[in-house]
């Protein structure tokens, strides 16, 4: 073998996971050369999670990505030969009738997303999975895709690290960690090891457990921590003796008691002749800093694997037991039972993608080996095309807050995700417990006088409703429907239907001091978001206005979402409290890479902001800003942006509206804002929660909002917020954008559905939350178009102005035409539903004073 090397393109630092190992092959495929891949174990990882996972991979969950990387990562093994597709099963034990809700509210994600889980009972259950107790399940899913990584996915990692050095792209150095990294004006130059120092333009850091030491490197964190995870051996078991399989069985998943089950073959093969059982932690999570993990030398079985206590799991084995006896019945193998650490997130998913700190640095943490070769690929794609083929918000490192990377934040979160890996059932508003009351708007102890039902975005606490508005049921009760069923109704309080309804007959003011804002200044200010928005941001007539636009990608899809304040000497972007930070690093990176010469600064919290919306806002403003007049239309035109005076406090006024009422936001420094609030309360104004804003009443108006109805999977013209004309400058994705825009029609629209009838099989009356596959009535299949893309609904509210739940969802284009009846599926039943609105085509509009039917 040739020297250490002296330099290379890429460094990839853990090489021999399957995540290193997976991002090596992908880069190779998509024409990377001169990589070097370290680690400081054996490659394979002989210390690794990779070394002792389980291997199994299902292909259920309730996002759109994560079943993405799942399939692509099963099709991956397969085409290898080192996948067995043995299905899996997932149970409900009798009378947990909660758990069976929620087996088939997987199923029915399972069909938006594209896997074949399907529903099976009790006797089928127990044929496809003979050691079960038939009488202790009441139900569960088959999934027919899941399977076994064989003979381990550590061997797999093994062969794509020996495919990538045999193609002479890669070079590999097993025992080798880094030591550190060296960093150049912002930008990765190199990483120290023991035998050397390799520079290199990019870094992909890829180690597992230990990521966050690596980060630690360049002063950053990664929000993510391992978690002992009980995996127990017992046998032997030898059904299978002879066979040659690795695998038997399906997989068993009993996710009311956190566990698992599966056979481990014949026992000739890898860990052949036993049951696994393996369990997740739900009370006291056992969480492992990186820092405290041991080195090899001082491991009694390795790095990843530590010591397991039987109190740990004597309560769920015996529950375990209860459900399959053979677990009592066969001798427990104590020598190979441990803990196994994997990682668990604080951030709801992967870190991955760029540092926020350094250029050309790359993140791949916080993955499981049912989604390594996915990853591989988004990040091999992402450092080539500088995008995805699907949207990567939820895994992008950018994303997170500074606050969301401080050790008491990681710790309390990543706590509480190891409680939930399995049980129990995570609805898709809960909020977590841990990590809050981090930011408050000036006024928050005004809106907890008025009692509010608060959740949390991006550190603000946020109102969605207030308790001292429920007297409006009294008035609005009979059109504010009581939620039945408890999962519709958990995390949402009936009451902000009510302020709904009350806003948009007189007014209200709401707290919208999450929005993110960063300012763009300097020579090329102006210049550098003209390239960046799809909408005009340049010319004197935009000076003193607020531009709605878009970013888009190379391909022309919708990346971003937001406005651009243009003033005299810079551009103000707002932006919502979920993409601020991940858009922030996005401008910043672009300046760089083009030259620009501007300066990019977060405002976020040194401005506040309040909107007043409602047919008497107009009027209700008047009664407390200096000059009354300026607000008349003729004064004050819809997208202007003017300073008014409201209790002695300079405010920016901007006239927009995201509820459809007329209105406007005010913006004002953080210490003029309880002056504000104040004032605007002491005319009698009504404050009304997020919920009205940022859900049901932007739904009756047809608002698309971003990271759900807008993805870069799809064009500004199949979201309908493509400009009439396109602008004569240049702008990132421009040219895909006029190819579009050419075509007789969009392989898909975005479109507004209302639930016909929503009575459940008992006679239920129920109000839809998460995403539902969209059905043709006809064949009973999901509607899939043009370009394979799945028909799911990206948002759904209530709307109480209609008294109808309204739905939106990317229909292909020979489904997206008004009065198509269609049906959507909700924990696999199935609901009629219409297109009423093909594009942007509000059911209810306050100019013409009465909804759409």
């Amino acid at each position: 073998m040739a020297g250490f090397p002296e330099k290379a393109k890429v460094v990839i630092i853990g090489l021999g996971g399957i995540v290193g190992a997976s991002v090596a092959h992908h880069l190779v495929e998509r024409g990377w050369d001169d990589i070097v891949g370290i680690d400081k174990s054996g490659i394979p990882t002989d210390i690794g999670s990779t070394a002792h996972a389980s291997d199994f991979c299902y292909m259920t969950s309730h996002d759109f990505l994560s079943c993405w990387t799942s399939l692509y990562s099963i099709d991956f093994y397969e085409k290898m030969g080192h996948y067995a597709r043995i299905g899996g099963l997932e149970v409900a034990r009798t009378g947990h009738d909660t758990w069976m809700e929620e087996i088939k509210r997987k199923v029915s994600s399972g069909r938006a997303f594209g896997t074949r889980a399907h529903l099976v009972t009790p006797e089928e259950i127990k044929e496809k999975f003979p050691l079960i107790e038939q009488d202790k399940v009441m139900g569960g899913m088959f999934d027919p895709d899941a399977g076994l990584v064989i003979p381990r996915s550590q061997t797999v990692a093994g062969k794509l690290v020996d495919a990538a050095e045999k193609s002479s792209k890669l070079q590999a150095f097993a025992n080798t960690p880094a030591q550190s990294l060296i960093v150049e004006n912002g930008r990765i130059k190199g990483v120290v090891t023991h035998r050397g120092t390799i520079v290199a333009d990019h870094v992909v850091v890829c180690t597992g457990l230990w990521g966050r030491l690596i980060a630690e490197m360049v002063g950053e964190d990664l929000p993510v921590m391992p978690v002992d995870h009980p995996l127990t051996f017992f046998g032997p078991y030898n059904e299978f003796e002879g066979t040659g399989k690795e695998i038997g069985f399906p997989l068993l998943r009993d996710q009311g008691n956190s566990a698992y089950m599966r056979d481990t073959g014949d026992p000739k093969t890898t860990e052949g002749g036993q049951i696994e059982w393996g369990y997740y932690e739900t009370d006291n999570p056992r969480l492992c800093h990186p820092r405290d993990l041991l080195e090899k030398d001082q491991a009694r079985l390795s790095p990843s694997q530590r010591d397991l206590d039987m109190e740990q799991i004597i309560e769920p084995l015996e529950r375990a037991i209860e459900l399959t006896p053979i677990l009592g019945e066969l001798g427990y193998n104590e020598s190979h039972s441990f803990n196994g650490l994997l990682q668990v997130s604080a951030g709801g998913g992967a870190s991955c993608g760029e540092s926020q700190k350094v250029r050309g640095l790359w993140y791949c943490v916080g993955i499981w080996v049912k989604d390594g070769p996915g990853y591989g690929k988004l990040i091999a794609d992402w450092m080539t095309d500088g995008r995805t083929e699907i949207d990567h918000n939820s895994i992008d490192y950018a994303r997170f807050y500074q606050h969301q990377l401080k050790e008491d934040f990681i710790e309390g979160r990543t706590r509480e995700a190891a409680q939930k890996i399995y049980y129990p059932a995570v609805h898709p508003r809960e909020p977590y417990a841990t990590g809050r009351n981090i930011k408050r708007s000036p006024f928050y102890e005004r809106e907890v006088e008025l009692g509010g039902y608060f959740m949390e975005l991006g550190g603000w606490e946020r109102a969605h409703g207030y308790a001292a508005n429920e007297h409006l049921l009294e008035k609005y009760g009979n059109r504010v429907p009581v939620r039945e069923n408890e999962w519709d109704s958990r995390h949402f309080w009936r009451v902000s239907n009510a302020e709904h309804l009350a806003m948009s007959e007189d007014c209200g003011i709401v707290n919208l001091s999450h929005f993110y804002m960063f300012d763009v200044e300097g020579p090329d200010h102006v210049e550098l978001m003209e390239w960046l928005c799809a909408a005009k941001i340049g010319g004197d007539a935009n000076i003193g206005k607020g531009i709605y636009t878009h970013f888009l990608d190379d391909e022309g899809n919708v990346r971003a979402d937001l406005t651009v304040i243009r003033m005299a000497d810079r551009c103000r972007v707002i932006d919502g409290a979920d993409a601020g930070p991940r858009d922030f690093h996005y401008v910043k990176r672009v300046a760089e890479d083009k030259g620009f010469d501007v300066t990019i600064t977060d405002v976020s919290e040194k401005y506040v902001t309040i909107g007043i919306w409602g047919p008497n806002a107009r009027a209700t403003l008047k009664k407390v800003v200096a000059d009354p007049g300026g607000l008349d239309p003729e004064n004050f035109s819809f997208a202007a942006i003017k300073p008014i005076e409201i209790a002695g406090k300079t405010v920016t006024a901007f006239r927009i509206s995201y509820v459809g009422e007329q209105g406007w936001e005010l913006h004002m420094r953080y210490e003029d804002g309880l002056a504000v609030w104040d004032a605007l309360r002491s005319t009698g104004v009504m404050a009304f929660g997020v919920e009205t804003y940022a859900n049901s009443r932007r739904m009756e108006k047809s608002l698309r909002l971003q990271n759900a109805d807008l993805l870069t999977q799809y064009n500004l013209i199949e979201a309908d917020l493509a400009r009439p004309k396109v602008k004569e400058a240049d702008f990132r994705g421009k040219a895909k954008h006029l190819e579009y825009k050419a075509r007789a029609n969009q392989p898909a629209m975005l479109c507004t559905l209302v639930l016909t009838d929503t009575k459940d099989a008992k006679g239920v009356a129920r109000y839809p939350v998460g995403s539902m596959p969209v059905v043709d009535p006809a064949t009973g299949e999901v509607l899939v178009d043009e370009l394979g893309r799945r028909s799911y609904t990206t948002s759904v509210a209530f709307g109480p102005t209609l008294g109808k739940n309204i739905a939106l969802a990317y229909l292909p284009w020979a489904y997206a035409q008004e009065g198509r009846k269609l049906n959507v599926e909700y924990f696999t039943e199935t609901f009629p539903a219409e297109v009423v609105g093909v594009g942007y085509k509000p059911l209810y509009d306050p100019e013409n004073l009465k909804p759409r039917n």
